[in-house]
């Protein structure tokens, strides 16, 4: 465990210390606010890492950039594998220099990661990018509003890959982002989940399913598409690409809900529809209302800032607009950390309450012996509190 102990961009005790530690390790925050990164932000490279967001104390932690040469996309994952990021937030409130290099989030080369209750907003390329070959990915329960015009774009779950890949988009929000929501290219043999996921205020096209890599196989269930006030009529809820194709796509396809005067599915959909999903599911995925509901209720990073109630906001009364330029961080509350005496990263209370020993550092114990350490049972437990509210 190393904890997080100030907001600076580096040195002792920061951020970019514990993502540039080559040993296993849990980063857990003893500090809330906002971690600009005045240099080119980190890139995590070496593996067995978890960035436990939800640790922080308050208004939790916003990454963002300093602008200009270290304007780059502040969480970047690549040439790894094993990776936790849960509750954060990254918002790109300052303009970098060069816009191919300004996602949120980037995936690269990366297998066995986890991207959950992440929030971002206003990257100039894609907000994720997945890209080259990634394998066991998995984006879940987030919240990725406002891209940037004219590349306001929600995820491209894959770019330039060889290798098949398996990838799980799953319970997420996205909203305000003209197209790729999300971006769906990989090769055969593939295992592509887009699931209960809400998707909303596109302007011109929601998922779009290409063949340029020989035929994405994907399942496509239970999301809801949603048009906003942007959402042009000539629209497409789900469209398949066949620019440059070198093979054909295969699409399951049940229980979505389109809302809105646009094209549902584009004409050539037809004939990638199959009665068979590709590859097992990984979970079962929700009724398209419910998860809904669910997803409204406890997508992002917690506890919520203003940004991501407002675009909640939108959503329930269909409002809201495509960004113009990126807004500005709100104000997060500083808090105080919990006690944590034996400094092992977990709230002195839990442990008493969880037959741990809050005087004695026993992290990775097993308590109650149900086969999961003490910290990973802890930060669980604390995710679901802050959803919880």
């Amino acid at each position: 465990m190393i904890a997080v102990t100030t907001l600076e961009d580096s040195g002792p005790g920061s951020l970019r210390a514990c993502i540039e530690e080559s040993e296993p390790r849990v980063c857990v925050f003893r500090v809330s606010g906002v971690i600009r990164f005045t240099q080119r932000p980190p890139r995590i490279r070496n593996p067995y890492i978890t960035i436990a967001g939800q640790t922080a104390p308050g208004g939790g932690i916003t990454l963002a950039h300093g602008g200009g040469d270290a304007g780059r996309t502040p969480l970047v994952i690549k040439d790894t594998h094993d990776v936790v990021v849960r509750h954060l937030r990254v918002r790109t409130d300052r303009v970098g220099n060069e816009r191919g290099s300004e996602d949120a989030v980037t995936i690269e080369n990366s297998s066995r990661v986890i991207v959950d209750h992440v929030s971002a907003s206003w990257a100039r390329d894609e907000i994720v990018n997945g890209y080259a070959d990634n394998d066991e990915i998995t984006i879940s329960n987030s919240i990725f509003s406002w891209g940037i015009p004219r590349h306001d774009k929600c995820a491209l779950l894959a770019a330039d890959s060889f290798q098949p890949q398996r990838v799980s988009f799953i319970g997420n929000l996205c909203a305000h982002n003209g197209d790729r929501n999300p971006d769906i290219n990989f090769t055969p043999g593939s295992c592509i989940e887009i699931f209960n996921n809400v998707f909303y205020n596109a302007e011109s096209e929601f998922a779009e399913v290409w063949e340029s890599h020989g035929g994405s196989p994907v399942s496509i269930v239970g999301n809801s598409f949603i048009a906003g006030p942007d959402t042009r009529r000539d629209a497409v809820g789900i469209v398949r690409q066949t620019i440059g194709s070198k093979g054909k796509a295969s699409a399951y396809m049940r229980g979505n809900l389109f809302d809105g005067a646009f094209t549902h599915l584009d004409g050539s959909v037809a004939d990638i529809a199959t009665d068979t999903p590709p590859c097992q599911f990984t979970m079962q995925p929700l009724l398209a209302q419910d998860a809904y509901t669910q997803v409204l209720q406890s997508a992002g990073a917690h506890p919520r800032d203003a940004l991501d109630r407002q675009v909640v906001s939108e959503v329930q009364r269909r409002g809201g607009k495509l960004a113009k330029a990126p807004g500005s961080i709100p104000a997060i509350e500083a808090g105080t950390p919990y006690p944590d005496a034996d400094a092992d990263g977990m709230d002195d209370w839990w442990e008493r309450d969880h037959g741990a020993d809050p005087e004695t550092p026993d992290s990775w114990s097993d308590s109650d012996g149900d086969g999961i350490s003490n910290l990973e049972q802890f930060l669980d437990d604390l995710s679901d509190q802050l959803v919880a509210g």
